[in-house]
């Protein structure tokens, strides 16, 4: 009776604090129907969120989840939720990093519900925590290249424990590994290449300190006059790249 985009709304208002009857009277959705899918999503009650707030125990999964929030992440909380969701926006031409990012919200916020909102070409992975701002602290008004983006002490303990977690983050949410091609002496040759695209200083810098840590070579390729390229080229690197983060899938 009901599509896929109406029960992950339905789902949503629930993992927001809303009751089943007010949810229902939003929705037009039974509460029969609302039951069965909170029973089938959850067939597990969980623990309530803990009121004080402490660095994720999982710290490889935040290292990769801090990625994905620099690079698609957005923190909301509109007026009619009690807390905030942490929403991460996935292509759906890769299905495999829609599931990657659940799974380290999931791992990062064992206690939280998850859930997919469908949008045109692309679904919005969201968790709702009230923590969110103390996981995220680069969280703020505007657009996150209009803004200084640094990490607290923490997180960089975390990204300095599990730097390619960090950099597979950053490049599931704003890279691509590509096939370029050149022709030499009449003959066609083909290569792979890795690319980082941010209109963030800050958030490229993260990117390439990281990269230099774990011995990847890198250079800026600029758009007109904005260098908002990282360009992933010389065949060692592209090797240690595709050990370690692959193309996405």
């Amino acid at each position: 009776m009901y599509d896929m985009a109406t029960r992950m709304h339905t789902l949503s208002l629930l993992a927001d604090g809303r009751s089943m009857s007010s949810v229902s009277k939003e929705t037009g959705v039974s509460r029969a129907s609302i039951r069965s899918w909170r029973v089938r999503v959850e067939p597990v009650p969980r623990r309530a969120e803990v009121n004080s707030w402490t660095p994720p125990a999982d710290t490889a999964s935040y290292s990769y989840l801090l990625g994905l929030y620099l690079g698609d992440g957005h923190i909301s909380q509109p007026a009619s939720h009690r807390v905030p969701s942490l929403r991460i926006t996935c292509d759906d031409k890769w299905p495999g990093l829609m599931n990657a990012a659940e799974e380290a919200m999931r791992k990062v916020l064992p206690y939280n519900q998850t859930c997919r909102a469908r949008k045109l070409g692309c679904h919005d992975v969201k968790v709702y925590s009230k923590h969110l701002v103390q996981l995220f602290p680069q969280h703020g008004p505007g657009k996150k290249h209009d803004r200084r983006i640094t990490l607290e002490d923490w997180q960089q303990a975390i990204v300095d424990a599990h730097p390619w977690e960090f950099v597979r983050g950053l490049i599931h949410s704003d890279g691509c590994r590509i096939t370029n091609w050149t022709v030499r002496n009449g003959k066609r040759y083909e290569y792979p290449r890795y690319f980082f695209t941010n209109k963030s200083d800050d958030i490229r810098k993260l990117c390439t300190d990281t990269l230099a840590k774990v011995g990847v070579q890198w250079t800026i390729l600029a758009r007109g006059s904005d260098p908002f390229n990282v360009s992933i080229a010389r065949k060692a690197s592209v090797a240690l790249m595709d050990e370690h983060i692959g193309p996405k899938y």
